[in-house]
């Protein structure tokens, strides 16, 4: 192997353990709190339908021999799936389940999916099985169905934070959505970038970033959404990372009382455990 070559595996590795490691925050966000209050469902809709996209086109394109070939002669090499592409896309569909089950366990005060964000999503899974059913019946080539996951779970990415978004501003506040899930998210989306360019530069192609589009597309959407939650939380809300909405604060009155990022070092109290204390994540 080449330097490049090794460079780039190394990087694919690290951009994997941002990407991977960016789900954990929030997860733990939502144990300490025992709240999800302030995390968009129609976030989580959308991203475990874009995992399980991501996951089957990860798979199929770096091990289906007869997908692999219809890549080779359309694109030229190299097949621009790793091993960590796979583990990425499995591991962010398991997690994203743990963190759709804390929904059904922790306060979730009165939130729910919005009408909006299940119509695209039932949209978006009658595509699935129509293009399915094309490519079975033969109408369609293989290739063209895994290509279509990935515009699915491409589209999926531009679309999913916008409701995570929305809620912030509502709320005035980013308390319940983890700024770690951010900061991780956005230095996986930097070396994800970086690899692909290492590999078009190794295997002198650039159509590396055609080639897999969604990776290019899910780096550069995770990144401009990642300054935008940056800016709402040190910019924006940073003086009212304390508010809560209506059903929270009614039903938790204390949880607005605690806050470890205010300018003010105020002594902690540790029996409330899902107050917004913990949402320095």
């Amino acid at each position: 192997m080449t330097a490049i070559a090794i460079t780039s595996s190394i990087i694919g590795w690290l951009y994997f353990a941002c990407w991977s490691l960016s789900f954990y925050p929030q997860v733990i966000l939502n144990y300490q709190r025992k709240s999800v209050v302030g995390l968009s469902f129609d976030f989580l809709y959308f991203n475990v339908t874009g995992y399980i996209c991501y996951s089957i086109f990860n798979s199929v394109l770096f091990w289906d021999p007869i997908v692999k070939q219809q890549y080779l002669i359309k694109y030229g090499p190299p097949i621009p799936v790793q091993p960590n592409d796979i583990a990425f896309a499995i591991h962010g569909f398991i997690i994203t389940v743990v963190t759709i089950a804390q929904c059904f366990i922790y306060e979730r005060g009165d939130q729910k999916n919005s009408m909006v964000g299940i119509i695209i999503g039932i949209g978006i899974w009658a595509s699935l099985f129509i293009i399915v059913g094309l490519g079975a019946g033969g109408t369609i080539t293989w290739l063209f169905v895994i290509y279509w996951l990935s515009y699915v779970k491409l589209f999926i990415t531009f679309i999913k934070y916008v409701p995570q978004a929305y809620i912030n501003f509502k709320r005035k506040s980013t308390v319940g959505w983890s700024i770690g899930n951010v900061l991780l998210d956005f230095s996986g989306g930097i070396l994800s970038l970086l690899q692909l360019l290492l590999d078009a530069v190794e295997s002198h192609n650039y159509k590396v970033f055609i080639g897999d589009p969604v990776k290019f597309g899910l780096s550069l959407f995770s990144i401009a959404f990642d300054i935008l939650f940056m800016i709402q939380h040190y910019i924006l809300y940073r003086e009212r990372n304390n508010y809560q909405n209506l059903t929270e604060s009614s039903t938790h009155p204390h949880l607005e009382d605690n806050n470890s990022i205010s300018s003010e070092k105020q002594p902690i109290n540790h029996s409330d455990i899902d107050g917004d204390n913990s949402n320095s994540i």
